[in-house]
């Protein structure tokens, strides 16, 4: 498809290459913008119709932004503003440069100025800061053919106009009302009286990222802001709430492969600040891994004796580690989606140490026969028994510690304010990784007679 729309702009046929422009969504407009270079995804933004041109812009990334704004006349920058949503604007001048935020501002009436730096004034992770100030009011006195009246005149210009919100004489929200129950109501009826009243909000400094979860609890197309008084400020919609789930589970995975939550993309962050992000908690772990590398020290005697103590180690290790990220994972998950809360902890670890005795019983069984198959014929029968006798054991105690580590930390991070995602898999296996050592060949020197 692009290479049709390529040939068409190397021709200038740019009537064509309109007309197919059109038929696309803004997401797919994006996408080809980006295989163009500069000059050229200027040309094909200036022959976009003027609303699909804002829809594709408010999508794009900063860069291309960027890129665009410094290419626009000036008549051309305010058609852009014009056309954009309000809190699409918003979100171009936090990520602009002073001078280009300058240039926005400049183009923008004084009462649309005055609300975007209100905007702006708003925490970067709350809700004011994402919220939207276009949406339809009405008045608990209006008929629902007032009400349709205002819709029709007020609502080209709205983000949503399905759920409209209900504002009594000094703007505090009293209900809210959708256009499906105002179509199939009378004509006399009164909003008032058909306006649901359960009202669920949030306000301005909630965290945003509480108030994403409340649209997948609710299913809600849009959630109303309010203010302290509980007057109507603005509104979050669903496709905002999208975004900032998108930014936090990226953000949650990044810390749990031991990283520094990184602002932009891949390509658009630099090779230092990727080192950057990694390098502290890379530092960190390999510290806190010598303490391994002590405990193994210690029992360097059972080496010199038993040398296939040794080749055991890794396997208890790996399972020690996969164990506890198995749990780590889960708990992480459950916290994010409010399954599972820092009040559930003994609960969680009573179920967790039920499933770590069968899986450690299952996995013990499974090497004991994996010995017998390996050394029955190297070995003597009294000398691999009690291999798999201390290896059973190790595995047994190392997958409960596991996945009581697994299950309690999270929930211990959750309760202390802080990021469950750090306490992931990096993290749990090189605590997981001592625990093992140390559980085996403490049980070694027991079972096998080793001198100390």
């Amino acid at each position: 498809m692009f290479d049709e729309l390529i040939e068409m702009l190397e021709q200038k046929n740019y009537t064509e290459l309109k007309k197919q422009l059109s038929k696309m969504e803004p997401a797919d407009i994006v996408i080809f913008f980006e295989i163009l270079d500069r000059e050229d995804a200027v040309r094909v933004f200036r022959i976009l119709p003027k609303e699909l041109a804002a829809d594709s812009f408010a999508i794009m990334d900063h860069d291309m932004q960027e890129d665009l704004i410094e290419s626009f006349s000036a008549s051309e920058l305010q058609e852009i503003l014009d056309e954009m949503y309000l809190d699409d604007t918003v979100d171009v001048i936090e990520e602009m440069p002073a001078s280009i935020v300058k240039r926005i501002i400049s183009h923008l009436d004084a009462d649309t100025r005055k609300i975007v730096n209100k905007m702006l004034r708003y925490p970067e992770d709350s809700a004011g800061s994402i919220m939207t100030t276009e949406y339809v009011t009405l008045k608990p006195f209006f008929s629902v053919e007032d009400a349709l009246m205002r819709i029709r005149r007020t609502g080209l210009d709205k983000e949503t106009i399905y759920t409209c919100y209900v504002t009594n004489a000094t703007n505090v929200l009293i209900g809210v009302v959708t256009v499906k129950d105002i179509l199939l109501s009378n004509d006399d009826a009164l909003i008032g009286d058909i306006m649901d009243k359960d009202l669920i909000y949030v306000e301005t400094e909630e965290d945003q990222e509480k108030v994403a979860k409340m649209f997948d609890k609710y299913d809600f197309l849009a959630i109303p802001v309010v203010d302290r008084e509980r007057r109507l400020v603005g509104i979050i919609t669903v496709d905002d709430a999208m975004d900032v789930i998108q930014e936090e589970n990226t953000e949650d995975f990044e810390k749990m492969a031991a990283m520094l939550p990184s602002e932009d993309s891949y390509f658009k962050t630099s090779i230092f600040k990727h080192a950057r992000n990694r390098i502290l908690w890379l530092i960190i772990l390999m510290i806190s891994g010598t303490f391994t590398g002590m405990i193994i020290e210690k029992y360097e005697n059972a080496f010199q004796l038993f040398p296939l103590l040794v080749s055991f180690v890794p396997m208890l290790m790996d399972t020690g580690g996969n164990s506890g990220s198995q749990t780590s994972t889960l708990m992480i998950r459950g916290i994010a989606l409010d399954f599972i809360k820092p009040k559930d902890i003994f609960k969680v670890w009573l179920r967790e140490i039920r499933i770590a005795m069968l899986v450690g019983f299952t996995l013990a069984a499974v090497n004991t026969v994996r010995m017998f198959i390996l050394y029955y014929s190297s070995h003597p029968v009294g000398e691999i028994v009690k291999y798999a006798l201390l290896l059973g054991i190790t595995i047994f105690l190392v997958v409960c510690f596991a996945k009581t580590l697994g299950c309690s930390l999270p929930l211990l991070a959750k309760a202390c304010k802080l990021d469950p995602a750090l306490m992931a898999s990096p993290l749990i296996t090189t605590i997981t990784d001592a625990a093992t050592v140390l559980i085996y060949f403490s049980l070694a020197v027991k079972i096998l007679n080793i001198p100390m």
